[in-house]
């Protein structure tokens, strides 16, 4: 396998597993079950099988995650990150196909190269004067209760 394909699948990895943690969790792991499935589906489990497969693996890689994460246990979170490159390798070794899908999945999870995964960062700021009341500053806000 040539080095650039090694590098997509690495960086297709580290975007998965950050975002294994982050907040567009839902969104990614929709998104790599699809990607695995396409390449399971044709090993006798069926489309919904594959996807059921896939989705038990990645949940269970992120409660290893999570658990590494809160233990500070950088080595099981290693390896979780690991896992998944090398299967996606072996996706790219075996799939054509498979890269560009996972360059536009790439794009998806980490849209400015950058870590922040799906959505990529915001900064806002507040000028021009002195503000009386409550300033909230969010992407997402629900059951707030001021006052």
């Amino acid at each position: 396998m040539d080095a650039e394909l090694t590098a997509l699948a690495a960086a297709g990895a580290t975007a998965l597993v950050q975002s294994m943690v982050g907040d567009g969790w839902t969104h990614a792991r929709e998104r790599v079950v699809g990607f695995f499935t396409r390449r399971r589906a044709g090993n006798g489990d069926g489309a919904d099988g594959a996807a059921v497969a896939v989705a038990g693996e990645l949940d269970e890689a992120r409660e290893e995650l999570v658990a590494a994460r809160d233990a500070e246990d950088a080595d099981t979170a290693a390896d979780v990150q690991a896992e998944w490159r090398n299967r996606m390798r072996r996706a790219l070794r075996d799939d054509p196909e498979a890269a560009a899908e996972l360059r536009v999945l790439l794009d998806e999870l980490a849209p400015d190269g950058g870590e922040e995964g799906r959505g990529g960062s915001v900064r806002n700021s507040i000028s021009g004067g002195v503000q009386h009341g409550n300033v909230i500053q969010a992407h997402t806000v629900g059951d707030v209760t001021l006052g």
